[in-house]
């Protein structure tokens, strides 16, 4: 039997459990997301409960370079399907070889990720030459693309500097997924979190309008910021998807 171990899908979670795993010594066969695993009968699962989550974060950037964790973490925006065991076993080697991990591409985890990464990057670099604004009666800019990879945040703090005076909402369609936008900061929603605005998917043009007007008016303005709506509108467990919300948590 195949002992999986499972975490909430977000790129911090899944560093707090690897170094948890290492610290404990733990034998692991696989790693998986809940948000994808499918259960059967020959795994046992197994959900690590870690109350010192920040403190094993810290350790396990303090143990490697941030070379490593840059790949790593490109690895993870991946659709690659078994990336977390890719991640994993790269963190290994990393701790150990430091940036001379890199010269051993020989061993399957060290190319895999350096592959993986490399994708990952070709693909955002792409789209942030061909990805295209409209701008809409209330002259702020939106912009769709499908991706194989899950790279928004990379797009979205890629214009965050290109368009820093201007406001602006990306859509990826694949995983329907947005950043918005206002001129501060970028805020992250999910399809789940627009069905809870009760937005009208009509006319395009329109649901852009009113996503954007409700997320003028209700989180973006300072003095009607609502920590209860920007939570409701996007939960925390979503927050660690995202490098930049990092020090909100």
């Amino acid at each position: 039997m195949n002992n999986v171990y499972l975490y909430d899908g977000s790129f911090s979670s899944l560093l707090a459990l690897i170094e948890e795993i290492e610290e404990l010594k733990l034998n692991v066969t696989n790693i998986k997301s809940t948000k994808e695993y499918s259960y059967n009968l020959l795994d046992e699962t197994i959900n690590l409960k870690i109350d010192n989550k920040k403190e094993r974060i810290e350790q396990l950037k303090n143990k490697i370079t941030n070379n490593i964790l840059s790949t790593m973490y490109y690895v993870y925006l991946s659709c690659d399907n078994n990336k977390e065991m890719i991640i994993y076993n790269f963190y290994k080697l990393g701790k150990k070889y430091q940036n001379k991990v890199y010269n051993y591409r020989y061993i399957d985890s060290v190319n895999d990720s350096i592959n993986i990464s490399k994708y990952v990057s070709h693909e955002a670099h792409k789209l942030k030459g061909f990805l295209r604004f409209k701008e809409t009666k209330n002259k702020f800019l939106y912009a769709k693309y499908k991706s194989n990879n899950n790279i928004l945040g990379i797009l979205a703090n890629h214009f965050k500097k290109r368009l820093s005076s201007e406001y602006f909402i990306i859509y990826d369609e694949g995983r329907g997924n947005y950043a918005l936008y206002n001129k501060k900061k970028v805020i992250y929603l999910t399809e789940k979190d627009i069905i809870k605005l009760n937005l009208n998917f009509n006319s395009e043009e329109m649901f852009f309008e009113d996503l954007w007007k409700t997320f003028f008016e209700t989180i973006a303005i300072k003095e009607r910021e609502n920590k209860r709506a920007q939570i409701s509108f996007m939960p925390k467990r979503y927050w660690e998807n995202i490098l930049e919300m990092e020090d909100k948590l």
